[in-house]
């Protein structure tokens, strides 16, 4: 009688490094949950492409908090036209809600491109490209 061998040492190794792989992803996204969960979540700010800068310098961003943790906005930056250490208008966007946040900056050239940033207070940066439109 003629007994089977045993798997090759090779795919031994090759199946325990897979399964210390799925092992260690699990316990990464549980912890990376777990530590969501304890500090208040995190916020994610989306720039809308319809916001604008209008070449008197009022800027208007409509925003998006896709986050999990309430965004404040502390300030907007257009880069070479100035900031705006007091936006106006829906400066605190909760979990899942958009607004419209307006700054007043230097006059801007209609036509031109613009690297726009809006600053929160935790500290993050979300930046876009806005182009400067005529206003009205």
């Amino acid at each position: 009688m003629k007994l089977g061998r045993g798997i090759s040492p090779v795919i031994a190794t090759v199946i325990i490094v897979a399964v210390a792989v799925a092992i260690s992803i699990a316990v990464v996204s549980w912890i990376m949950n777990v530590w969501g969960t304890i500090s208040g979540g995190v916020e994610m700010i989306k720039i809308y492409p319809d916001s604008k800068i209008y070449d008197n310098g009022t800027v208007v961003l409509h925003l998006k908090n896709d986050g999990s943790a309430t965004a404040v906005i502390s300030k907007i930056e257009v880069v070479s036209l100035g900031t705006d250490n007091k936006p106006t208008g829906d400066t605190q966007l909760e979990p899942g809600k958009d607004g419209t946040v307006k700054a007043q900056v230097s006059q801007c050239i209609a036509g031109g491109f613009y690297l726009v940033k809006v600053y929160t207070e935790s500290g993050n940066v979300y930046q876009a490209h806005l182009q400067c439109v005529p206003s009205s």
